[in-house]
Order: C-alpha cells, then sequence, then structure tokens
C-alpha cells in the first residue's frame, strides 16, 4: 500500500526557515519522481518542487525558486523541502505527491509564516 507521510510544518517568523520532510513506504521510492505541493488560503494547489528518480534533475515553481531546495534520500525513502526565507505568502498547508500508476498524497502539513 503506498503511503506518504508529511511532517516537520508549523509556525515560524517571516525570513525564517523551515525543513520539512515527507517518508514514504509502499512501493520503489528510488524509482519515481517526487514533488511538493502547496495550498494557500482560498487558492487551488500549486507545485511548489520536484526532483527526479534520483535527484538530478529538479523543478521549482517561480515564486519559490532560489529560497526553497527539494532533496531526497533514496536510501531512507524520505522525500526533504529545505524552506528559506520564508514569508507570509508562504503559509499554506503543504502536501508530498507520488505518482505511482495513481497518484499519492499525503494528509499535508501546516506551514504559517507570520510574526
Amino acid at each position: 500500500q503506498v503511503k506518504v507521510v508529511e511532517s516537520g510544518g508549523g509556525l515560524v517568523q517571516p525570513g525564517g526557515s523551515l525543513r520539512l520532510s515527507c517518508v514514504a513506504s509502499g512501493f520503489a521510492f528510488s524509482e519515481y519522481t517526487m514533488s511538493w505541493w502547496r495550498q494557500r488560503p482560498g487558492k487551488e494547489r500549486e507545485l511548489v518542487a520536484s526532483i527526479s528518480n534520483r535527484g538530478l534533475s529538479t523543478h521549482y515553481g517561480d515564486s519559490v525558486k532560489g529560497r526553497f531546495t527539494i532533496s531526497r534520500d533514496n536510501g531512507q525513502n524520505t522525500l526533504f523541502l529545505q524552506m528559506n526565507n520564508l514569508n507570509r505568502d508562504d503559509t499554506a498547508v503543504y502536501y508530498c505527491r507520488a505518482v505511482v500508476q495513481a497518484e499519492y498524497w499525503g494528509q499535508g502539513t501546516q506551514v504559517t509564516v507570520s510574526s
């Protein structure tokens, strides 16, 4: 059974940093592209970043380029999102997504950027 579980969200001040994690199970993690998405209040879910199966290729949404870094540890079946220089517009629920014949989403982790 495919499962992805996010963690690491919380409350952070503007300019601060957070590191999100997503632990995957039930599939061959190292063979699949993984991605982070977010849903800001009142908006549709949007792609934040994606990473190829071996981590050699990454893609970022325009609003996070230069501030966020996606990475993965295939030995630990874990996906990461390092978020730096956070601002209020980054407040959202962040989701990990795996596409293994079908889409699989975690429950999300809340990130709130506020002073």
